[in-house]
């Protein structure tokens, strides 16, 4: 199951960090345009970690914001309402641990007028 962080190993030309090993996953990259935000939204049978690939990006994760800097993570657990927003135009790695299903969305809020 996911961790807190990914794990870190060390090596001698530098390091990887690793996200998910053998198991059940989805892995998007995400890109926001300048102004962009995504619809508030919570998921019943996925977890998700998101990996910040640019500045400029701001989570919402159950009413707490948090800015993320380059390489910064956020941790949704399934359940949880989350969005991600942008400043700038930004991207970020989703990886979505569990049974990913677009239909698995429970919207609350959306800039864009969507269900």
């Amino acid at each position: 199951t996911m961790k807190q962080r990914p794990k870190t190993v060390k090596k001698p030309w530098g390091r990887f960090d690793e996200y998910a090993k053998n198991e059940k996953v989805t892995v998007k990259i995400i890109t926001v345009n300048t102004g962009g935000i995504l619809s508030l939204q919570s998921h019943k049978n996925r977890k998700e970690l998101w990996v910040a690939l640019d500045s400029g990006l701001t989570a919402t994760i159950n009413n707490r914001e948090k800015k993320l800097a380059k390489g910064q993570i956020a941790i949704i657990r399934k359940h949880a309402k989350h969005r991600i927003q942008a400043s700038r135009k930004a991207r970020f790695l989703e990886v979505s641990f569990g049974s990913f299903d677009e239909n698995d969305i429970k919207r609350y809020e959306d800039k864009y007028g969507r269900e």
